[in-house]
């Protein structure tokens, strides 16, 4: 009997490698005696993060493919056969049961040699606007698997799934512990590491791990306002972004409830501690803060294709979070519509629960159970 083998493809940005690695997990836990790799690139945050997790990475040429006419689509059919003949090399070799796909760049090699190899495939798109890679990939996939409702993504042969997003180890424990019952204690250990005060309103201000400087403004502009208020903020500015903030607030007086760090690898305490959020949409985040029965004022990016927009479209529209333009955003708007809600606490509960009904909380499980569908 052929050993059970599965190929996981994507990688990059920390969207693609978070949920890739919360499938390898759980098709772990499964399948303890199966071979469970990955194919990225070297240069993405996959060359780090997956060989940490314990699972092989098979590198390969990334092809970037370009969105308008440029000098790199010359280069382009090269650059695809080599990574197409990269990718084959792998699935020759390992013979895997499945490959499963998260989309971007990477991926696209990975699905059209799975298909040339005759290897079924299963596409998770994370985002509201599906990119090209698992557009391409829906056309054969068995399984077509969506984080969002709302997101136009169809199976042509094979079948549509919402399966949500696959979630972090340490966040779905969180998820599965606080419905357990643990919300209380955990944000008091939460609290306690982050140097909060667990019996304070407490608001959480991150904008991604690169950070997002309209959100630092408004929201290091409202810090006077949330101390008066009784508020604490736990602020996440980026990396390298810490210094304008810190200097804003030494201005306002530097309230000790309002806590900076440009960045937490520890993202769990700080949902365990929070109340509400003031974030950027990525899919990503939407589905945690969901999952976690956490309502948000979303900022979605004023640039790009408008898909954070379309990340948070159903949970906004379910009554689990507000909108709001980038442009809007200032420190008057978070005094008068974000402020009052951290002093209702039975209307936050209510929007925290619009927002779990919203978003699937079990993402890895929904998504393993369609793949062992295929064996």
């Amino acid at each position: 009997m052929a050993e059970l083998a599965f190929l996981l493809a994507g990688g990059g940005s920390a969207g693609h490698v978070n949920p890739l690695l919360a499938t390898a997990a759980e098709l772990r836990r499964r399948h303890p005696e199966a071979r469970i790799e990955v194919v990225g690139t070297a240069s993405g945050l996959e060359a780090e993060l997956v060989p940490a997790a314990g699972f092989h990475l098979h590198t390969i040429p990334r092809v970037r493919i370009p969105r308008s006419p440029s000098r790199e689509l010359l280069t382009l059919p090269g650059r695809i056969r080599s990574a197409l003949r990269s990718a084959r090399r792998v699935i020759d070799d390992l013979r895997p049961a499945v490959v499963i796909g998260y989309g971007g760049d990477l991926s696209f090699p990975a699905y059209r040699a799975a298909f040339a190899a005759g290897v079924r495939v299963v596409a998770h798109e994370q985002n509201a606007r599906p990119g090209l890679s698992n557009r391409y990939a829906a056309r054969n996939a068995e399984v077509v698997a969506v984080t969002f409702a709302s997101t136009p993504l169809k199976a042509r042969r094979g079948r549509r799934v919402v399966t949500g997003l696959p979630l972090r180890p340490q966040v779905a424990e969180l998820v599965t512990r606080r419905a357990a019952g643990d919300g209380p204690g955990l944000r008091r250990e939460a609290a306690g590491q982050l140097g909060l005060d667990p019996g304070l309103p407490t608001l959480l201000v991150s904008g991604g791990s690169l950070g997002a400087v309209s959100l630092n403004e408004a929201a290091a502009g409202a810090a006077a306002a949330f101390a008066r208020a009784g508020v604490q903020v736990l602020h996440l500015t980026g990396r390298g972004k810490a210094e304008p903030v810190r200097t804003a607030l030494a201005a306002a007086g530097a309230p000790d409830s309002y806590l900076v760090r440009e960045y937490l690898p520890e993202m769990h305490l700080a949902y365990a501690a929070a109340d509400l959020a003031l974030t950027r949409a990525g899919a990503g985040m939407v589905s945690e803060l969901s999952a976690l029965a956490i309502p948000a004022a979303y900022v979605p990016l004023p640039v790009g294709n408008g898909e954070q927009r379309l990340n948070a479209a159903d949970v906004v529209e379910a009554g689990g979070g507000l909108l709001v333009d980038d442009a809007a955003l200032s420190p008057e708007w978070l005094q008068t519509r974000l402020l009052p809600l951290l002093h209702e606490p039975s209307r936050l509960a209510e929007m925290g629960s619009r927002a779990a009904e919203a978003a699937p909380s079990d993402g890895a499980h929904r998504l393993v159970d369609e793949i062992e569908a295929l064996l």
